[in-house]
C-alpha cells in the first residue's frame, strides 16, 4: 500500500511526516517480551499516511535495538515511497549499522547526524560549524557513497548554514525544542521569527530544511505556517503519547490534519 495514495498526496505537495518509534523500543524493553513491536508500529503509522519511519539508535539500545534497525529495512522494502531515516552520532554507532544496511542493499534514504552524546537522555543540541567540520566531511561523504542523503541536526543559527551546505551535507534539521517551549507564550514570535531567519538561510545556501524536537499538535501547523519550504519533520514523543489516547492510526492522521492545515 502505498502511503502517497491512500492520503491523496503527491511527493512536494507538503511537508512530509516522519514517525519516530523510539518511544515503542523504550516500551518494548521494559519487559522480555515483543510487544509493543516496533514494525507493527510502522506498518500502523505508514497505512495511515505518514510519509516515513525515523529511528535513533543510541550505543546502549535502550529504545532502538539493532535488530529493530535491520526489522524496519525489511519492512519498508513493501513501502517504496516511504522514506527511512536513521539518526544518531556517526561518531558512534550510527555508521556502521549505516553500513550494514548498505551492504544488505538496503541503505536508508536519509542520515540525520545528530552531535548527542552516550549517555545524553536526549538531543539537546545541534552541531558548532564550522568547528565540527573537519571530523563530519569524511562520514558525510561516506554516507553519501553508501546512498544516503546526510542531514545535519542544527540550532536555528543563520549564520551557521553557509558552514553547514560547506560540508557537503544535503539538508539540516533545524532543532525545534526552543520554538515549543516558547510556543503560546509572549516570546512565540520573537523565537519563531529566529526559525524563520534559519531557514530562510538555509534554503538560500542551497540546503534543504527538515525540523524536529517538541513538535506537537497543538505547534506543528502554526510553525510550518510560519517557516516556508520544511520538506520533513519527524516526531516521536509527542506522536507516541498522543497514540495512547487517540490510538496510533487516528494520531498519525491528526498529525497530517495539522500540516495540511498550514499549507492550506
Amino acid at each position: 500500500m502505498n502511503p502517497l495514495i491512500t492520503t491523496g498526496q503527491r511527493p512536494g505537495d507538503r511537508t512530509a511526516l516522519s514517525v519516530n518509534l523510539n518511544k515503542v523500543a523504550l516500551l518494548r524493553n521494559t519487559r522480555t517480551l515483543t510487544i509493543p513491536s516496533v514494525t507493527r508500529a510502522a506498518t500502523l503509522a505508514l497505512q495511515a499516511g505518514a510519509q516515513g519511519i525515523t529511528v535513533h539508535p543510541r550505543p546502549d539500545e535502550r529504545h532502538i535495538r539493532s535488530h529493530d534497525v535491520f526489522d524496519l529495512a525489511d519492512l519498508l522494502r513493501d513501502w517504496p515511497a516511504a522514506e527511512y531515516n536513521i539518526e544518531g552520532n556517526p561518531l558512534h554507532n550510527l555508521m556502521d549499522l549505516v553500513r550494514r544496511l548498505a551492504e544488505r542493499g538496503q541503505a536508508p534514504q536519509q542520515v540525520t547526524f545528530v552531535p548527542d552524546a552516550v549517555g545524553q537522555s536526549t538531543s539537546d543540541h545541534g552541531w558548532s560549524l564550522p568547528q565540527d567540520a573537519a571530523q563530519l566531511v569524511p562520514l558525510i561523504r561516506e554516507a553519501q557513497g553508501l546512498g544516503a542523503r546526510v542531514s545535519l541536526f542544527m540550532d536555528p543559527l543563520p549564520q551557521a548554514m553557509a558552514a553547514a551546505r560547506d560540508t557537503g551535507a544535503e539538508r539540516v534539521e533545524l532543532y525545534t525544542e526552543a520554538y515549543a517551549r516558547a510556543h503560546g507564550t509572549p516570546r512565540q514570535a520573537e523565537v519563531l521569527a529566529g526559525y524563520v531567519a534559519a531557514g530562510a538561510a538555509a534554503r538560500g545556501a542551497g540546503l534543504a530544511l527538515n525540523a524536529g524536537h517538541d513538535l506537537n499538535r497543538d505547534n506543528l501547523a502554526d510553525f510550518l505556517a510560519a517557516v516556508p519550504g520544511v520538506e520533513e519533520v519527524s516526531i516521536g514523543h509527542a506522536l507516541i503519547a498522543d497514540a495512547l489516547e487517540l490510538g496510533l492510526a487516528e494520531t498519525v492522521r491528526d498529525y497530517l490534519r495539522c500540516i495540511h492545515r498550514a499549507s492550506a
